[in-house]
This record gives C-alpha cells, structure tokens and sequence, in this order.
C-alpha cells in the first residue's frame, strides 16, 4: 500500500499496523476519527504533513540485520540490551495496557472467551517484566559489567543469572498463552484499528521478546558465567 497524504488514516492504520505508533506519538485519532486524509488529520493538528508521511513509511521499511554480539565487550552488549529492548519495553508496555483496556471495554462482552483471559495474562507479564528488568538493571548488569573490570576475580554470579533465566521462562509462557488465546494474533474479521493495532502490538512484543531473551540467555549469561569461572 502507497501511503501519501490523501491515504485516509484509517486505510493506512488497518493494512498497516506498524503506522499505529506513528500515528499515536503525533496523537492522531486513526480509530473512531481516522477516516479522512492524512493532510486534513495533520492540518489538524499543526504537523508537517509529509514529515508524517515520511515517518510512517520509514514505520513499514524495516530494518538491517542485527549485530553479532558474541565478541563484543560484555559492557557493549549490556548497553545495548538496555537501549534495545529495556527503555522501549518501558514506554510499550503501558501503551499495549491502555489499548488493551480500550478493547475490552469496547469489544469484551462479544469476545468474552478471548479478551479478559488475555488482559489478565498481560497484566501479569506486565508485572513481572517490570520488576525483572529492574532487578537486571540494578543488580545483575552491574555485577556483569564489575566482573568483566575485574576480570572474574571476586564477583559470584551463577545464582542471579539462574533466577533471570527461570522468569525468562516464566514470560515465554504467558506469551505463548497470549498467542494461543488470540490464535496467533489474528483479529477478528470485523476488528476496528485499535484492535488489529493491539494484536499486531502484542506480535511485535513477542518477537522482541525472543530476540530479547535469546542475547541474554544464549550470549550474555553464558559469556558472563564463563569469565565468572575463568580463574
């Protein structure tokens, strides 16, 4: 689909889910009021029109392929695992809850097998995610980044990494819980904006999740464990 200014952005919010961050970080209403054109939504707002335009193409482009970390100073990756997934985890996660709300309270009564089983388990993946990327922050990156100053001397980390990896394994059940309860995330035939924008949402998060996990798990934890015991 060709995006210009005369796309009406509903058109553009439905076929592609990508734009609906675009079009929420410019508060541009793409659900209820999103059917006119991009040029009349943005006149509305004071915003460039082909500035939003712009950004939302580059929403759809893709990206490059991702680095390979196995070398890198463990410092690097860390920071890069912050940057990467733990800010925008911060900011995406209110922003999944506050559209998920909005579709429960919308469409829950016609979807009651499916929508309150599904903001009750995000609500808990919510939780924990939280409070595991604040104990990673805090405690066991730090300790990491010390290890790799020190060079494996003194800092014991085998049982931090253990409790990391077992919430890790907490969370890949509730996303697959999460993509079982909305069979793989495909929205119902009728769905408005707002409700693919949420399932196409939660299909990101679960993608960056394993991308997420597996640099952690697979790449950090074990470099980290065998400089731990290098000596």
């Amino acid at each position: 689909m060709d995006i210009n200014t005369h796309s009406t952005v509903a058109d553009v919010a439905t076929n592609l889910p990508a734009t609906i961050r675009v079009f929420q970080q410019n508060g541009i209403d793409f659900c209820c009021g999103g059917k006119r054109p991009i040029a009349e939504a943005c006149a509305d707002r004071g915003l460039d029109a082909d500035v939003v335009v712009g950004a939302l193409r580059a929403s759809v482009a893709g990206g490059g392929p991702e680095r390979n970390w196995t070398e890198a100073p463990l410092a690097e990756l860390i920071a890069h695992i912050q940057a990467r997934f733990h800010e925008p985890l911060r900011k995406e996660l209110p922003r999944l809850q506050a559209m998920l709300a909005k579709v429960v309270d919308r469409h829950g009564d016609r979807h009651p097998e499916v929508l309150p089983a599904l903001q009750e388990t995000f609500a808990g993946l919510q939780r924990e995610l939280l409070d595991h990327m604040r104990k990673e922050d805090a405690i066991l990156f730090p300790a990491i980044v010390g290890l790799e100053a020190d060079g494996g001397t003194i800092i014991r980390i085998d049982a931090p990494i253990h409790v990391m990896e077992t919430e890790h394994e907490d969370a890949g059940r509730a996303l697959a819980r999460m993509r079982e309860l909305t069979r793989g995330y495909t929205p119902p035939p009728e769905a408005c904006p707002t409700f693919r924008g949420l399932y196409y949402g939660l299909a990101e998060l679960e993608r960056d999740m394993h991308l997420h996990v597996h640099l952690e798990n697979n790449v950090l934890f074990p470099r980290a464990s065998a400089l731990a015991h290098s000596t």
